[in-house]
């Protein structure tokens, strides 16, 4: 008798099985977490008991942020209430599901900015889902792990702190790899209707932490944002 093989991640749901048969997948199938999962097993500083309140919550994250990305029909999300889930980042006015698609999707809504375009590292604006994804899976190769750091508090709303972290073995926008960590730390609400659907998601970051560690490397002309010559003018300025 021919096996089945049972195709699992150990930390995302809605990826394998009978109900994913039909999903429309960005990239004509099922993402492959193997390489970043192994990336997160071995950097991360905490390791939640089986079915504690933080595991719970790491892997409600790590679920929504897969199906945010890699799942291009809004009907096959599992983890939100496409008619009533919102978006927002420090603050900034509340997305729906379709305005998130047209900012671009992806990194983008997490890039948002108020500074002038001239002053943009990088810019949301010019860039697509694909780009986007394209510019940071380059610059972390083996991936940009996310880990639940402390929950403070359970649904139906959920806050926690988190920390994202990656290797720059690659280049980023014309920058070259540095081989360094580099980190992200924010905190990260989560408000969750009575099926357990995601309804709101509230994010707290500093995009310039994780875009400081990317322009670090020297561009094609030898120069570094360090020695003051970054494409970036804002970087230039600060200290």
């Amino acid at each position: 008798m021919a096996s089945c093989e049972v195709k699992e991640d150990k930390y995302r749901t809605y990826i394998y099985g009978e109900a994913e048969k039909n999903t429309k997948w960005r990239y004509g199938g099922p993402p492959n977490y193997d390489v970043v999962n192994k990336l997160f097993e071995e950097g991360r500083t905490k390791i939640w008991p089986t079915g504690s309140l933080e595991e719970k919550v790491q892997n409600l994250v790590k679920t929504w942020e897969m199906e945010m990305f890699h799942k291009t029909n809004f009907e096959d999300y599992k983890t939100v209430d496409r008619n009533k889930y919102t978006l927002s980042l420090n603050g900034r006015k509340a997305l729906t599901l379709e305005e998130k698609r047209k900012l671009g999707g992806g990194y983008n809504s997490f890039m948002q900015t108020s500074l002038p375009e001239n002053l943009r590292c990088y810019n949301p604006a010019e860039e697509t889902a694909d780009s986007s994804h394209i510019a940071f899976t380059t610059a972390f190769p083996r991936g940009f792990a996310v880990e639940v750091l402390h929950v403070y508090s359970g649904p139906p709303v959920i806050v926690y702190k988190f920390r994202h972290w990656g290797y720059m073995e690659g280049p980023f926008k014309g920058h070259a790899p540095t081989g360094e960590v580099v980190e992200l730390f924010g905190m990260s609400i989560f408000e969750l209707d009575e099926q357990e659907k995601i309804v709101k998601v509230e994010f707290f970051l500093d995009r310039g932490e994780l875009l400081g560690g990317l322009l670090k490397g020297s561009t094609s002309d030898g120069s570094t944002s360090e020695d003051g010559a970054s494409t970036c003018p804002f970087m230039k300025k600060t200290g």
